[in-house]
Protein backbone atom coordinates (compact mmCIF):
# COMPACT_ATOMS: atom_id res chain seq x y z
CA UNK A 1 0.00 0.00 0.00
CA UNK A 2 1.31 3.23 -1.06
CA UNK A 3 0.57 6.55 1.03
CA UNK A 4 -1.28 7.72 -2.10
CA UNK A 5 -3.48 4.41 -1.23
CA UNK A 6 -3.50 5.22 2.28
CA UNK A 7 -4.45 8.67 1.49
CA UNK A 8 -7.37 7.88 -0.83
CA UNK A 9 -8.97 5.50 1.70
CA UNK A 10 -8.70 7.64 4.53
CA UNK A 11 -10.79 10.56 1.94
CA UNK A 12 -13.31 8.02 1.15
CA UNK A 13 -13.69 7.01 4.44
CA UNK A 14 -14.67 11.02 5.15
CA UNK A 15 -16.56 11.59 2.70
CA UNK A 16 -18.39 8.57 3.73
CA UNK A 17 -19.03 10.25 6.84
CA UNK A 18 -20.02 13.15 5.68
CA UNK A 19 -23.05 11.60 3.17
CA UNK A 20 -24.18 8.92 6.38
CA UNK A 21 -24.73 12.70 7.81
CA UNK A 22 -26.45 14.31 5.27
CA UNK A 23 -29.08 10.96 5.14
CA UNK A 24 -29.78 11.55 8.48
CA UNK A 25 -30.96 15.22 7.82
CA UNK A 26 -28.26 16.88 9.46
CA UNK A 27 -27.07 19.94 7.11
CA UNK A 28 -23.44 19.76 6.34
CA UNK A 29 -21.38 22.73 4.45
CA UNK A 30 -18.79 20.97 3.95
CA UNK A 31 -15.78 20.31 0.65
CA UNK A 32 -12.79 18.48 0.99
CA UNK A 33 -10.40 17.64 -2.19
CA UNK A 34 -8.51 14.35 -1.97
CA UNK A 35 -5.09 16.50 -2.26
CA UNK A 36 -6.28 18.06 1.12
CA UNK A 37 -5.81 14.32 2.90
CA UNK A 38 -2.04 14.42 3.85
CA UNK A 39 -0.17 11.84 5.79
CA UNK A 40 2.99 12.30 7.85
CA UNK A 41 5.83 10.56 9.17
CA UNK A 42 5.78 9.87 12.89
CA UNK A 43 8.45 11.09 14.37
CA UNK A 44 9.05 7.87 16.69
CA UNK A 45 8.91 4.46 14.51
CA UNK A 46 7.08 3.30 17.86
CA UNK A 47 3.88 5.56 16.57
CA UNK A 48 3.64 3.57 13.29
CA UNK A 49 3.96 4.01 9.97
CA UNK A 50 2.04 6.88 9.04
CA UNK A 51 0.08 9.61 10.95
CA UNK A 52 -2.54 12.28 10.05
CA UNK A 53 -4.19 15.33 11.53
CA UNK A 54 -7.18 15.21 9.28
CA UNK A 55 -9.67 15.15 12.11
CA UNK A 56 -8.33 18.05 13.88
CA UNK A 57 -8.77 19.90 10.53
CA UNK A 58 -11.88 19.22 9.74
CA UNK A 59 -13.92 18.65 13.19
CA UNK A 60 -14.48 22.34 13.08
CA UNK A 61 -16.86 22.42 10.27
CA UNK A 62 -18.79 19.15 10.65
CA UNK A 63 -19.35 20.71 14.38
CA UNK A 64 -17.82 17.58 15.66
CA UNK A 65 -15.32 16.83 18.62
CA UNK A 66 -11.91 16.29 16.57
CA UNK A 67 -10.66 13.11 18.88
CA UNK A 68 -14.52 11.75 18.70
CA UNK A 69 -14.15 12.29 15.02
CA UNK A 70 -10.52 10.65 14.52
CA UNK A 71 -12.08 7.59 16.59
CA UNK A 72 -14.39 6.94 14.01
CA UNK A 73 -12.45 7.29 10.99
CA UNK A 74 -9.45 5.14 13.16
CA UNK A 75 -12.52 2.66 12.86
CA UNK A 76 -13.12 2.58 9.83
CA UNK A 77 -9.07 2.55 8.64
CA UNK A 78 -8.74 -0.66 10.38
CA UNK A 79 -10.95 -2.63 8.66
CA UNK A 80 -9.12 -1.14 4.85
CA UNK A 81 -6.73 -4.24 3.66
CA UNK A 82 -3.10 -3.85 4.25
CA UNK A 83 -4.05 -1.38 7.17
CA UNK A 84 -2.62 -3.41 10.91
CA UNK A 85 -3.88 -0.65 12.93
CA UNK A 86 -5.11 2.64 13.81
CA UNK A 87 -5.26 4.45 16.96
CA UNK A 88 -6.28 7.84 18.04
CA UNK A 89 -3.33 9.70 19.76
CA UNK A 90 -3.94 13.10 21.89
CA UNK A 91 -6.52 15.51 20.85
CA UNK A 92 -6.97 13.89 17.43
CA UNK A 93 -3.86 12.52 15.61
CA UNK A 94 -4.55 9.38 13.81
CA UNK A 95 -1.46 6.82 13.73
CA UNK A 96 -1.56 4.28 11.23
CA UNK A 97 0.14 0.69 10.89
CA UNK A 98 0.47 -0.92 7.70
CA UNK A 99 0.46 -4.85 8.18
CA UNK A 100 4.09 -6.27 6.59
CA UNK A 101 2.94 -7.43 3.36
CA UNK A 102 1.16 -4.38 2.81
CA UNK A 103 4.38 -2.51 3.34
CA UNK A 104 6.48 -5.07 1.70
CA UNK A 105 4.52 -4.82 -1.45
CA UNK A 106 6.14 -1.06 -2.45
CA UNK A 107 9.55 -3.03 -2.81
CA UNK A 108 8.51 -5.14 -5.83
CA UNK A 109 6.62 -1.81 -6.92
CA UNK A 110 9.68 0.30 -6.81
CA UNK A 111 11.35 -2.32 -8.94
CA UNK A 112 9.02 -2.65 -11.79
CA UNK A 113 8.52 1.13 -11.89
CA UNK A 114 12.53 1.66 -12.00
CA UNK A 115 13.92 4.84 -13.07
CA UNK A 116 10.03 6.26 -13.01
CA UNK A 117 9.24 5.39 -8.95
CA UNK A 118 9.40 9.26 -7.46
CA UNK A 119 8.09 10.73 -10.59
CA UNK A 120 4.39 12.31 -10.47
CA UNK A 121 2.23 14.96 -11.48
CA UNK A 122 1.79 17.61 -9.31
CA UNK A 123 2.78 20.07 -11.41
CA UNK A 124 1.46 18.53 -15.01
CA UNK A 125 0.64 21.21 -17.31
CA UNK A 126 2.85 23.84 -16.16
CA UNK A 127 5.14 25.17 -18.58
CA UNK A 128 8.63 26.74 -17.08
CA UNK A 129 11.16 28.56 -18.06
CA UNK A 130 14.25 28.11 -15.96
CA UNK A 131 17.19 30.54 -16.77
CA UNK A 132 20.68 30.22 -14.84
CA UNK A 133 24.40 30.89 -15.12
CA UNK A 134 23.92 33.00 -18.41
CA UNK A 135 27.35 34.45 -17.77
CA UNK A 136 28.95 36.99 -19.79
CA UNK A 137 30.93 35.51 -22.64
CA UNK A 138 33.76 37.38 -21.41
CA UNK A 139 35.62 34.93 -19.37
CA UNK A 140 35.84 31.68 -18.08
CA UNK A 141 33.27 30.52 -15.60
CA UNK A 142 34.09 30.98 -11.74
CA UNK A 143 32.71 29.23 -8.72
CA UNK A 144 29.79 31.38 -8.26
CA UNK A 145 28.89 30.16 -11.70
CA UNK A 146 29.47 26.41 -10.36
CA UNK A 147 26.84 26.90 -7.72
CA UNK A 148 23.92 27.99 -9.57
CA UNK A 149 24.80 25.29 -12.68
CA UNK A 150 24.61 22.55 -10.25
CA UNK A 151 21.30 23.91 -8.72
CA UNK A 152 19.77 25.48 -11.61
CA UNK A 153 20.38 22.15 -13.33
CA UNK A 154 19.02 19.89 -9.90
CA UNK A 155 15.89 22.64 -9.80
CA UNK A 156 14.88 21.54 -13.69
CA UNK A 157 15.33 17.83 -13.06
CA UNK A 158 13.02 18.01 -9.66
CA UNK A 159 10.55 19.68 -11.66
CA UNK A 160 10.21 17.37 -15.03
CA UNK A 161 10.08 14.92 -12.13
CA UNK A 162 7.32 16.75 -10.86
CA UNK A 163 5.23 16.51 -14.08
CA UNK A 164 6.54 19.70 -15.45
CA UNK A 165 7.90 21.11 -19.31
CA UNK A 166 10.78 22.60 -18.44
CA UNK A 167 13.48 24.49 -20.69
CA UNK A 168 16.76 25.08 -19.25
CA UNK A 169 18.05 28.45 -20.51
CA UNK A 170 20.80 30.03 -20.59
CA UNK A 171 20.71 34.29 -21.63
CA UNK A 172 23.97 34.88 -23.61
CA UNK A 173 24.83 38.69 -22.61
CA UNK A 174 26.82 39.55 -26.04
CA UNK A 175 26.09 42.83 -26.96
CA UNK A 176 27.08 46.01 -25.48
CA UNK A 177 30.30 47.62 -24.41
CA UNK A 178 31.62 44.60 -22.30
CA UNK A 179 32.05 42.63 -25.65
CA UNK A 180 33.62 45.70 -26.94
CA UNK A 181 36.51 45.59 -24.12
CA UNK A 182 36.60 42.00 -24.39
CA UNK A 183 37.39 42.10 -28.48
CA UNK A 184 40.12 45.26 -27.49
CA UNK A 185 41.80 43.01 -24.89
CA UNK A 186 42.23 40.52 -26.92
CA UNK A 187 43.33 42.51 -29.99
CA UNK A 188 45.86 44.31 -27.73
CA UNK A 189 47.07 41.07 -26.88
CA UNK A 190 47.67 39.70 -30.31
CA UNK A 191 49.93 42.74 -30.81
CA UNK A 192 51.39 41.95 -27.65
CA UNK A 193 50.47 45.49 -25.54
CA UNK A 194 49.25 46.23 -22.37
CA UNK A 195 45.41 45.47 -21.74
CA UNK A 196 43.71 48.56 -22.62
CA UNK A 197 41.64 50.30 -19.88
CA UNK A 198 38.05 48.70 -18.38
CA UNK A 199 39.63 45.54 -20.19
CA UNK A 200 39.93 41.91 -19.22
CA UNK A 201 43.25 40.72 -17.45
CA UNK A 202 44.77 37.56 -17.21
CA UNK A 203 46.57 34.65 -19.15
CA UNK A 204 43.31 33.28 -21.07
CA UNK A 205 43.40 36.81 -22.99
CA UNK A 206 46.49 36.01 -24.10
CA UNK A 207 45.61 32.23 -24.77
CA UNK A 208 42.70 33.48 -26.63
CA UNK A 209 44.56 35.89 -28.65
CA UNK A 210 46.84 33.41 -30.12
CA UNK A 211 43.96 31.07 -31.20
CA UNK A 212 42.42 34.37 -32.72
CA UNK A 213 46.00 34.15 -34.82
CA UNK A 214 45.28 30.74 -35.87
CA UNK A 215 42.44 31.09 -36.91
CA UNK A 216 42.68 34.40 -38.65
CA UNK A 217 47.04 34.54 -39.64
CA UNK A 218 46.58 38.57 -41.34
CA UNK A 219 44.87 39.55 -38.35
CA UNK A 220 47.25 42.76 -37.31
CA UNK A 221 47.26 43.64 -41.08
CA UNK A 222 43.97 44.49 -40.86
CA UNK A 223 42.40 47.99 -41.02
CA UNK A 224 41.99 48.44 -36.78
CA UNK A 225 37.96 48.40 -36.92
CA UNK A 226 37.93 45.69 -39.12
CA UNK A 227 40.54 43.63 -36.51
CA UNK A 228 38.83 44.92 -33.45
CA UNK A 229 35.50 43.40 -35.17
CA UNK A 230 37.40 39.83 -36.10
CA UNK A 231 39.16 39.53 -32.57
CA UNK A 232 35.86 40.34 -30.90
CA UNK A 233 33.95 38.07 -33.16
CA UNK A 234 36.74 34.90 -32.84
CA UNK A 235 37.37 35.45 -29.42
CA UNK A 236 33.53 35.47 -28.48
CA UNK A 237 32.95 31.96 -30.62
CA UNK A 238 36.32 30.37 -29.04
CA UNK A 239 34.79 31.80 -25.11
CA UNK A 240 31.49 30.53 -25.47
CA UNK A 241 32.77 27.39 -26.65
CA UNK A 242 34.72 26.60 -23.67
CA UNK A 243 31.63 28.00 -21.70
CA UNK A 244 29.43 25.24 -23.64
CA UNK A 245 31.91 22.48 -22.79
CA UNK A 246 32.99 22.99 -19.10
CA UNK A 247 28.71 22.90 -18.44
CA UNK A 248 28.69 19.71 -20.85
CA UNK A 249 31.57 18.09 -18.61
CA UNK A 250 29.50 19.70 -15.03
CA UNK A 251 26.89 17.41 -16.49
CA UNK A 252 24.55 20.74 -16.97
CA UNK A 253 22.68 20.48 -20.10
CA UNK A 254 21.18 23.87 -21.81
CA UNK A 255 17.67 23.56 -24.17
CA UNK A 256 18.06 26.46 -25.32
CA UNK A 257 20.65 29.32 -25.67
CA UNK A 258 19.65 33.07 -26.46
CA UNK A 259 21.85 35.65 -27.96
CA UNK A 260 21.24 39.14 -26.60
CA UNK A 261 22.30 40.04 -29.97
CA UNK A 262 19.51 38.43 -31.83
CA UNK A 263 17.20 40.89 -29.56
CA UNK A 264 18.75 43.85 -31.38
CA UNK A 265 18.61 42.31 -34.64
CA UNK A 266 16.46 43.91 -37.08
CA UNK A 267 14.03 42.66 -39.67
CA UNK A 268 13.64 43.20 -42.83
CA UNK A 269 11.08 46.20 -42.01
CA UNK A 270 13.77 47.59 -40.11
CA UNK A 271 11.97 46.78 -36.89
CA UNK A 272 13.96 44.92 -33.86
CA UNK A 273 12.93 42.95 -31.24
CA UNK A 274 12.96 45.56 -28.34
CA UNK A 275 11.13 48.27 -30.85
CA UNK A 276 8.69 45.53 -30.90
CA UNK A 277 8.62 44.97 -26.90
CA UNK A 278 8.77 49.05 -26.25
CA UNK A 279 5.51 49.70 -28.92
CA UNK A 280 3.80 46.21 -26.85
CA UNK A 281 4.35 48.01 -24.15
CA UNK A 282 3.28 51.09 -24.66
CA UNK A 283 -0.15 49.56 -26.26
CA UNK A 284 -0.32 48.04 -22.44
CA UNK A 285 -0.28 51.74 -21.91
CA UNK A 286 2.68 52.04 -19.37
CA UNK A 287 5.28 53.75 -21.67
CA UNK A 288 5.17 57.23 -21.71
CA UNK A 289 7.46 60.38 -22.98
CA UNK A 290 9.71 62.50 -20.81
CA UNK A 291 12.82 64.62 -21.58
CA UNK A 292 13.54 63.01 -24.63
CA UNK A 293 13.55 59.92 -23.15
CA UNK A 294 11.10 56.70 -23.31
CA UNK A 295 10.31 55.38 -19.38
CA UNK A 296 8.70 52.48 -18.33
CA UNK A 297 6.01 53.08 -15.67
CA UNK A 298 7.30 50.23 -13.39
CA UNK A 299 6.09 51.94 -9.71
CA UNK A 300 2.30 50.67 -10.78
CA UNK A 301 4.03 47.01 -10.28
CA UNK A 302 6.20 47.96 -6.76
CA UNK A 303 9.46 49.42 -8.92
CA UNK A 304 11.27 51.81 -6.48
CA UNK A 305 11.48 54.23 -9.90
CA UNK A 306 10.20 54.78 -13.11
CA UNK A 307 12.77 52.86 -16.26
CA UNK A 308 13.97 54.73 -18.82
CA UNK A 309 14.10 52.06 -22.20
CA UNK A 310 15.18 54.11 -24.55
CA UNK A 311 17.62 57.29 -23.66
CA UNK A 312 16.61 60.79 -25.08
CA UNK A 313 19.81 60.13 -27.66
CA UNK A 314 18.01 57.32 -29.15
CA UNK A 315 19.84 54.41 -27.44
CA UNK A 316 18.16 51.55 -25.74
CA UNK A 317 19.27 50.73 -22.04
CA UNK A 318 19.88 47.17 -20.76
CA UNK A 319 16.18 47.51 -19.56
CA UNK A 320 15.03 47.54 -23.12
CA UNK A 321 16.74 44.07 -23.85
CA UNK A 322 15.60 42.69 -20.59
CA UNK A 323 11.90 43.78 -21.55
CA UNK A 324 12.03 42.39 -25.11
CA UNK A 325 13.59 38.90 -23.58
CA UNK A 326 10.80 38.91 -21.09
CA UNK A 327 7.76 39.15 -24.04
CA UNK A 328 10.21 36.76 -26.33
CA UNK A 329 10.03 33.81 -23.49
CA UNK A 330 5.82 34.34 -23.08
CA UNK A 331 5.81 34.54 -26.63
CA UNK A 332 7.24 30.93 -26.84
CA UNK A 333 4.83 29.34 -24.77
CA UNK A 334 6.12 29.85 -20.92
CA UNK A 335 3.47 30.68 -19.09
CA UNK A 336 5.98 30.42 -16.01
CA UNK A 337 9.82 32.14 -15.74
CA UNK A 338 11.95 31.47 -12.80
CA UNK A 339 15.01 32.92 -12.55
CA UNK A 340 18.43 31.69 -10.63
CA UNK A 341 20.65 34.69 -9.85
CA UNK A 342 23.70 35.93 -7.70
CA UNK A 343 23.45 37.72 -4.70
CA UNK A 344 24.44 40.68 -5.91
CA UNK A 345 21.27 40.97 -8.29
CA UNK A 346 18.77 41.63 -5.23
CA UNK A 347 17.46 44.76 -6.50
CA UNK A 348 17.17 43.29 -10.32
CA UNK A 349 13.86 41.65 -8.60
CA UNK A 350 12.00 44.69 -8.18
CA UNK A 351 11.91 45.66 -12.13
CA UNK A 352 11.63 41.85 -13.28
CA UNK A 353 8.48 41.77 -11.25
CA UNK A 354 7.72 45.31 -12.58
CA UNK A 355 8.16 44.38 -16.31
CA UNK A 356 5.90 41.14 -15.91
CA UNK A 357 3.38 43.82 -14.66
CA UNK A 358 3.67 46.08 -17.34
CA UNK A 359 3.88 43.11 -19.50
CA UNK A 360 0.27 42.07 -18.89
CA UNK A 361 1.42 38.79 -16.68
CA UNK A 362 0.68 38.40 -12.79
CA UNK A 363 4.29 39.67 -11.16
CA UNK A 364 3.66 36.88 -8.63
CA UNK A 365 2.28 34.23 -10.18
CA UNK A 366 4.67 34.78 -13.25
CA UNK A 367 8.23 35.34 -12.82
CA UNK A 368 9.95 33.84 -9.39
CA UNK A 369 13.29 34.67 -8.84
CA UNK A 370 15.84 32.40 -6.48
CA UNK A 371 18.73 34.84 -5.17
CA UNK A 372 21.80 32.30 -4.45
CA UNK A 373 24.38 33.32 -2.39
CA UNK A 374 27.73 32.99 -2.44
CA UNK A 375 30.08 29.85 -1.92
CA UNK A 376 34.03 29.56 -0.82
CA UNK A 377 35.90 26.74 -0.97
CA UNK A 378 38.90 26.28 1.64
CA UNK A 379 42.00 26.28 0.14
CA UNK A 380 40.79 26.75 -3.18
CA UNK A 381 43.46 28.50 -5.78
CA UNK A 382 43.26 31.35 -8.17
CA UNK A 383 42.49 30.40 -11.73
CA UNK A 384 46.20 30.76 -13.01
CA UNK A 385 44.36 31.94 -16.45
CA UNK A 386 42.45 34.70 -14.97
CA UNK A 387 44.00 35.43 -12.07
CA UNK A 388 41.39 37.01 -10.11
CA UNK A 389 38.87 34.03 -10.11
CA UNK A 390 38.51 29.97 -9.13
CA UNK A 391 37.49 28.23 -12.10
CA UNK A 392 34.75 25.91 -13.15
CA UNK A 393 36.94 23.88 -14.74
CA UNK A 394 39.71 23.47 -11.95
CA UNK A 395 37.66 23.05 -9.33
CA UNK A 396 35.89 20.42 -11.78
CA UNK A 397 39.54 18.56 -11.34
CA UNK A 398 40.20 19.11 -8.54
CA UNK A 399 37.30 17.85 -6.07
CA UNK A 400 35.39 15.84 -9.55
CA UNK A 401 31.89 16.31 -10.64
CA UNK A 402 30.13 14.46 -8.21
CA UNK A 403 31.36 15.66 -5.44
CA UNK A 404 30.97 19.49 -6.32
CA UNK A 405 27.71 18.63 -7.63
CA UNK A 406 26.17 16.96 -4.54
CA UNK A 407 27.50 19.16 -1.85
CA UNK A 408 26.61 21.97 -3.56
CA UNK A 409 22.74 20.38 -4.15
CA UNK A 410 23.00 19.87 -0.67
CA UNK A 411 22.41 23.16 0.55
CA UNK A 412 19.64 25.80 0.03
CA UNK A 413 20.04 28.59 -2.55
CA UNK A 414 19.80 31.21 -0.20
CA UNK A 415 22.67 30.15 2.77
CA UNK A 416 26.17 31.12 2.13
CA UNK A 417 27.96 28.19 2.10
CA UNK A 418 32.20 27.47 2.70
CA UNK A 419 33.11 23.54 1.12
CA UNK A 420 35.42 22.15 3.08
CA UNK A 421 37.52 19.82 0.37
CA UNK A 422 39.38 17.76 2.58
CA UNK A 423 36.11 16.29 3.52
CA UNK A 424 35.08 15.89 -0.04
CA UNK A 425 37.84 13.84 -0.97
CA UNK A 426 37.97 11.51 1.67
CA UNK A 427 36.56 7.82 1.25
CA UNK A 428 34.98 7.50 4.50
CA UNK A 429 31.56 8.07 5.79
CA UNK A 430 31.76 11.66 6.78
CA UNK A 431 31.82 12.89 2.70
CA UNK A 432 27.98 12.66 2.35
CA UNK A 433 28.52 11.82 -1.48
CA UNK A 434 30.73 8.86 -0.67
CA UNK A 435 28.59 7.51 2.14
CA UNK A 436 25.46 8.06 -0.16
CA UNK A 437 27.37 6.32 -3.53
CA UNK A 438 29.03 3.68 -0.98
CA UNK A 439 25.30 2.70 -0.22
CA UNK A 440 24.22 2.05 -3.84
CA UNK A 441 27.65 0.42 -4.84
CA UNK A 442 26.77 -2.02 -1.60
CA UNK A 443 23.33 -2.38 -3.08
CA UNK A 444 24.69 -3.46 -6.70
CA UNK A 445 27.12 -5.95 -4.84
CA UNK A 446 24.34 -7.36 -2.94
CA UNK A 447 22.91 -8.38 -6.14
CA UNK A 448 25.88 -9.66 -7.99
CA UNK A 449 26.42 -11.71 -4.44
CA UNK A 450 23.08 -13.07 -5.06
CA UNK A 451 23.28 -14.00 -8.45
CA UNK A 452 26.22 -16.18 -7.78
CA UNK A 453 24.79 -17.83 -4.45
CA UNK A 454 21.47 -18.84 -6.92
CA UNK A 455 19.25 -16.33 -4.87
CA UNK A 456 17.19 -14.55 -7.67
CA UNK A 457 13.62 -12.81 -7.80
CA UNK A 458 11.60 -15.15 -8.78
CA UNK A 459 9.21 -15.30 -5.99
CA UNK A 460 7.96 -12.33 -3.48
CA UNK A 461 6.29 -12.74 -0.45
CA UNK A 462 6.11 -9.46 1.17
CA UNK A 463 4.71 -10.75 4.50
CA UNK A 464 8.23 -12.21 5.42
CA UNK A 465 9.63 -8.62 5.65
CA UNK A 466 9.01 -7.87 9.32
CA UNK A 467 12.41 -6.99 10.71
CA UNK A 468 12.42 -3.64 12.52
CA UNK A 469 15.17 -2.73 10.22
CA UNK A 470 12.88 -3.57 7.45
CA UNK A 471 9.73 -1.91 8.43
CA UNK A 472 12.37 1.59 8.83
CA UNK A 473 13.12 1.26 5.37
CA UNK A 474 10.16 0.26 3.94
CA UNK A 475 9.19 3.58 5.31
CA UNK A 476 11.67 6.12 4.14
CA UNK A 477 11.27 4.43 0.50
CA UNK A 478 7.69 5.13 0.71
CA UNK A 479 8.53 8.68 1.29
CA UNK A 480 10.59 9.76 -2.06
CA UNK A 481 7.64 10.46 -4.52
CA UNK A 482 6.45 12.85 -1.26
CA UNK A 483 9.92 14.60 -1.13
CA UNK A 484 10.50 14.60 -5.08
CA UNK A 485 7.49 16.70 -5.05
CA UNK A 486 8.31 18.85 -2.11
CA UNK A 487 11.60 19.71 -3.59
CA UNK A 488 9.54 20.29 -6.74
CA UNK A 489 7.37 22.46 -5.29
CA UNK A 490 9.88 24.67 -3.05
CA UNK A 491 12.73 24.89 -6.00
CA UNK A 492 15.03 23.08 -3.42
CA UNK A 493 16.84 19.82 -4.49
CA UNK A 494 19.05 19.87 -1.05
CA UNK A 495 15.79 17.98 -0.07
CA UNK A 496 16.41 15.16 -2.06
CA UNK A 497 20.31 15.04 -1.05
CA UNK A 498 19.06 14.62 2.70
CA UNK A 499 16.50 12.24 2.39
CA UNK A 500 18.93 9.72 0.40
CA UNK A 501 21.65 10.61 3.21
CA UNK A 502 18.90 8.61 5.60
CA UNK A 503 17.74 6.13 3.19
CA UNK A 504 21.62 5.16 3.00
CA UNK A 505 22.21 5.20 6.44
CA UNK A 506 18.90 2.80 7.03
CA UNK A 507 19.94 0.79 4.14
CA UNK A 508 23.36 -0.25 6.06
CA UNK A 509 21.37 -0.42 9.18
CA UNK A 510 19.18 -3.37 7.34
CA UNK A 511 22.24 -4.55 6.19
CA UNK A 512 23.69 -5.31 9.29
CA UNK A 513 20.64 -7.07 10.45
CA UNK A 514 18.95 -8.77 7.60
CA UNK A 515 20.98 -11.57 5.25
CA UNK A 516 20.07 -11.60 1.71
CA UNK A 517 22.33 -14.29 0.74
CA UNK A 518 22.03 -18.06 2.64
CA UNK A 519 24.14 -19.01 5.21
CA UNK A 520 26.44 -22.67 4.88
CA UNK A 521 24.50 -25.37 3.32
CA UNK A 522 21.09 -23.19 4.05
CA UNK A 523 18.57 -23.50 1.37
CA UNK A 524 17.49 -20.22 -0.49
CA UNK A 525 14.34 -19.47 0.48
CA UNK A 526 11.66 -17.06 -0.44
CA UNK A 527 12.57 -14.70 2.35
CA UNK A 528 16.40 -14.48 0.65
CA UNK A 529 14.47 -13.69 -2.57
CA UNK A 530 11.86 -11.22 -1.62
CA UNK A 531 14.86 -9.52 0.57
CA UNK A 532 16.45 -9.05 -2.50
CA UNK A 533 13.68 -7.34 -4.24
CA UNK A 534 14.12 -4.86 -1.14
CA UNK A 535 17.92 -4.63 -1.99
CA UNK A 536 17.28 -3.71 -5.59
CA UNK A 537 14.41 -1.72 -4.81
CA UNK A 538 16.88 0.73 -2.39
CA UNK A 539 19.35 0.68 -4.97
CA UNK A 540 17.11 1.77 -7.58
CA UNK A 541 15.36 4.75 -5.32
CA UNK A 542 19.10 5.73 -4.56
CA UNK A 543 19.91 5.67 -8.04
CA UNK A 544 16.64 8.10 -8.70
CA UNK A 545 17.63 10.71 -5.90
CA UNK A 546 21.27 10.90 -7.15
CA UNK A 547 19.90 11.64 -11.08
CA UNK A 548 18.03 14.09 -9.72
CA UNK A 549 21.03 15.89 -8.41
CA UNK A 550 23.41 15.43 -12.24
CA UNK A 551 25.46 12.46 -9.90
CA UNK A 552 26.48 9.37 -10.65
CA UNK A 553 25.41 6.37 -9.17
CA UNK A 554 28.47 3.40 -9.28
CA UNK A 555 28.14 -0.21 -8.84
CA UNK A 556 31.78 -0.36 -7.56
CA UNK A 557 33.71 1.97 -5.38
Amino acid sequence: MTPADLSRALYDLVIDLVARRRETGEEVEFELAPEAITLERPKLREHGDWASSIAMRIAKPLGTNPRALATELAAGLAEVDGVASAEVAGPGFINIRLDAAAAGALAKTIVDLGEAYGSGDTLAGRVINLEFVSANPTGPLHIGHTRWAALGDSIGRVLRAAGAKVANEYYINDAGNQMDNFGASVLAAAKGEPTPENGYPGQYIADLAARVLEREPHLLELDDEVALHTAREIAYELQLGEIRESLERFNVHFDVWTSERTLHAKDDDGVSAIDAAVERLRAQGHVYDQDDAVWVRTTDFGDDKDRVIRRGNGVYTYFAADAAYYLDKGDRGFEHKIYLLGADHHGYVHRLKALAGAAGDDPEKDVEVLIGQLVSINGAKLSKRAGNIIELDDLQAWLGTDALRYTLARYPADSPLTIDPEILRRRTNDNPVFYVQYAHARTAAVARNAHASGVDRSSFAPELLEHETESALLGALQEFPRIVGQSAELREPHRVARYIEELAGLYHRWYDNCRVLPLGDEPVGDLHRTRLWLNDATGQVIRNGLHLLGVSAPERM
